[in-house]
Order: structure tokens, then sequence, then C-alpha cells
């Protein structure tokens, strides 16, 4: 496997170390307990070891890799636990989220959801898992953003690059269309108005993770 496969538009050496690297984790290229060692990493992308110990920070600092003692950096393991933990704390927050979202919400947002429901059925056309989750994350996240409260925000912002990683892994439970038609029955509901039947529906939509067992 290639770990230096370019991908993005990257701003520096660092940055384009860092975005492969995570995109690497986040498809699931680089499974849990991959051995990520400086001096390997540095010769697969022809740079030094100094953007690539910067890179490695900016993942360890996400979750997404961890320090071992000795034997350098490796992707971190996921467990149920994490997905139970992260999903109760979204059946939580999101619910109420979306709520204050619907105080807001405006013809400009029910268009920006529906452009995302579009690339999210082009995404599956495509292939291309990677591009769904990120198009589910923006989905989600734009309620997070509306909702007026800039600490659900920063709550959702930690917390989503781990929601990524658990959706690649249990993603091949959702074939076909049944992420993007979930979405759009969500946002079906949304349109009418109705936000205590919007938060449950967005609630009970997260029952799948929330009751994962592998």
């Amino acid at each position: 496997m290639d770990i230096a496969d370019i991908t993005g538009s990257p701003t520096s050496l660092s940055e384009h170390v860092y975005v492969t690297l995570k995109r690497k984790i986040l498809k699931g290229d680089l499974s849990p307990g991959t051995r990520l060692l400086v001096l390997d990493i540095a010769k697969a992308f022809d740079v030094s070891q100094a953007p690539v110990r910067e890179a490695l920070e900016r993942l360890k600092q996400e979750g997404l890799i961890v320090g071992r003692m000795n034997r350098g950096s490796a992707v971190s393991e996921i467990t149920l636990k994490e997905i139970r933990d992260i999903y109760e704390l979204r059946q939580l927050i999101e619910g109420h989220a979306l709520r204050e979202t619907m105080k807001v919400l405006n013809e400009g947002d029910i268009a920006h959801l529906e452009r995302i429901l579009a690339n999210m059925k082009r995404a599956v056309d495509e292939n291309d898992s990677y591009r769904l989750v990120e198009l589910d994350m923006q989905f989600h996240g734009h309620f997070y953003l509306r909702s007026g409260n800039a600490l659900l925000l920063e709550i959702w912002n930690s917390i989503k690059t781990k929601i990524m990683r658990f959706i690649t892994v249990t993603n091949q439970d959702h074939v076909g269309y049944s992420i993007p038609n979930s979405h759009a029955e969500l946002l079906d509901v949304i349109k009418t108005g109705d936000a205590d039947m919007a938060a449950e529906k967005v609630v009970r939509g997260l029952d799948f993770y929330r009751n994962y067992t592998g």
C-alpha cells in the first residue's frame, strides 16, 4: 500500500502528510493498530522528519493515532463502548440542536441541505464511501452550526472525526441509497415545521450506531 498517494491540494508538506494519512485512516485503508513510523513515512512522502512529526501530532490530538513507547505511533483502536458513548451523547444533544435550528430555518438552509442530499446520491453512484460520510457530517453539522449554541458546535467539532471512523467501520450495513434516503425522509419532516417530530426522527435514526454490536 502506498501511503503517499496525493489527495487534495495541500498548503504545506505537513498538511499534505496530515490530510493523506487522515483520509486513509478514515477510509479504513490504515486499520486500527497499524504502526506509523516517522522514518518510513518521511521516506514514503520524500520529506524530512519535521513535517511528519507535525502531522502525527495533529492526528494524535484528534484521537486518530496513539503513541507507543519506543514503537512510534499506531492507528488508534475503535471500541464498541466508544461508539455507544458517542451516539448516546448525540442522542442527548442533536434533537435539541435541530429544534433550535428550526426556529431560524429559512429557504437557504433547505436549499443547502437539498444540495448535500444530491451530492450524497452522486457519491453513492460513484461508489465514493468516504465522500458520502463527509456529506453525512455536513448534513448533521448544519444543525449544530445553525442552532446558535457555540458550545454545541464545539462539541460537534470535537466528535465528528470519531463519528466518521465509526460510520466507515459500520457502513457495510448500509447499502445502496439507504443513507441518502434516510436523510431525505428527515428533511421532509423538517420541511413540515414539526420540530418535535423532526427531533424524534433524528434521535431514532441514531439508534443503529448506539446499539451497534459489531
